[in-house]
């Protein structure tokens, strides 16, 4: 008994050990989250070991996982009927408002991006599943979520490619009549990697003269925007907060853009972007210096990490870097004055929060109408809080922001 005992508390502390986190007081139930934040590093942790086994990739377990715990068949509700589709060969949910009396009336339309770092992810994941059907219901639309490719089967450019495809797919009179989507409301929308998609179709779609539909607004949740800069202000002063720990960033971008993940100490101390690199990125870098592109308040007291001399080959094996497809925040001030008014969410606990925050100032500047939702208690993935026994108010009030921001501008 006394051996159980002792057994029982230390296994306790360890537990509390693993599970707590020093979280500034400001972040939204930080005992909550640290406790979510340890299930999540626990799983990640595992698929990473399962990986240096050769048994999965990076994120094999994390991806097996979020299958077994997605949406097993699709429900429909009273006012929201959900059925699957396929866009220029993409596969995609569509969630179609059928509130009394407005069926055959034209709808707004929403086409959605989820999250994941490219990695992971589904439609079918029950946060986006529940998002998408209270989307649906509350603006009396018909939310198409589209399930692009995910890495590692595939890699930059595949994931923009199937969601540009799709959305160009959506956008034609044939798809819009058949959901009596009105032409003149459709928004492109997307959170995290999500987020991303959303911002890169929104620019190419405005650019491509053979589209003749266009996008009315777009709404870009905690966006990342680029990766050039892993040292932004809010990469340091959030690097070891949860959902987006920054290591697991890194990560991320590396499945994306076919890296290998050995490179990750070298994104994370801006060795891309050493003094000693080629003119294209000097000219890059232009386009994310936050020094300039930040309000004062957020800088804070940081400063730039600039290193005199880095790898002159990371170039040369992440090519994507400096693809606009894959860093929406390195497109030049003439693509920005094209792209449709924009709603940026960001989190004062986020690494990806300047992102999000310089986008905001660049299309300000190209003269786009931009709306900045700064929750000061939020962290990254907070909108996929709002449901379930693990919810948070903080995601309850981001979601209600959210649809309130789509519902007066769509």
């Amino acid at each position: 008994m006394r051996f159980l005992l002792i057994g029982t508390v230390l296994l306790s502390i360890a537990a509390a050990y693993y599970i707590y986190l020093p979280l500034p007081s400001t972040i939204s139930e930080p005992w909550k989250l640290m406790i979510v934040d340890a299930l999540t590093r626990g799983t990640m942790k595992l698929s990473f070991v399962a990986h240096e086994l050769g048994l999965t990739s990076p994120f094999g377990l994390v991806k097996s996982y979020s299958a077994w715990a997605g949406v097993k068949s699709l429900e429909s509700s009273p006012s929201v009927r959900v059925t699957e589709a396929s866009f220029g060969g993409v596969e995609a949910l569509v969630f179609e408002s059928t509130a009394a009396g407005q069926e055959q009336s034209f709808k707004r339309g929403v086409v959605y991006f989820h999250g994941g770092g490219w990695t992971v992810g589904s439609t079918k994941m029950e946060p986006y599943y529940l998002q998408c059907m209270t989307m649906a219901e509350e603006l009396n639309a018909v939310v198409i979520s589209v399930e692009y490719r995910l890495a590692p089967e595939a890699r930059f450019p595949d994931h923009y490619n199937d969601a540009f495809q799709a959305s160009k797919h959506i956008l034609t009179t044939e798809v819009l009549g058949r959901y009596s989507i009105d032409p003149k409301r459709v928004a492109v929308s997307g959170d995290s990697a999500g987020g991303n998609l959303a911002a890169a179709v929104a620019q190419q779609m405005s650019l491509d003269s053979s589209i003749h539909i266009k996008f009315k607004v777009q709404a870009l949740v905690y966006p990342a925007l680029q990766a050039l800069d892993f040292n932004t202000p809010s990469h340091q002063q959030n690097g070891h907060i949860p959902m987006l720990h920054r290591p697991l960033m890194a990560r991320f971008w590396l499945e994306y853009l076919n890296g290998e993940q050995k490179l990750v100490p070298a994104l994370l101390a801006n060795n891309h972007t050493a003094l000693d690199q080629c003119q294209e990125i000097a000219v890059a870098k232009a386009k994310i210096d936050w020094t300039k592109l930040l309000p004062v308040a957020f800088q804070k007291n940081y400063k730039p990490v600039v290193p005199l001399h880095g790898d002159s080959k990371l170039l040369e094996k992440l090519p994507g870097l400096l693809d606009v497809r894959a860093a929406p925040l390195l497109a030049d001030t003439e693509v920005l004055k094209a792209v449709p008014p924009a709603y940026i969410m960001t989190c004062e606990h986020d690494v990806l929060r300047d992102d999000g925050l310089m986008y905001a100032t660049r299309l300000e500047e190209a003269g786009v109408d931009v709306t900045v939702d700064h929750l000061k208690d939020g962290f990254h993935g907070c909108l996929s809080f709002a449901f379930g026994p693990f919810a948070f108010s903080v995601g309850k009030r981001s979601l209600g922001n959210y649809i309130h921001w789509l519902k007066e501008n769509l």
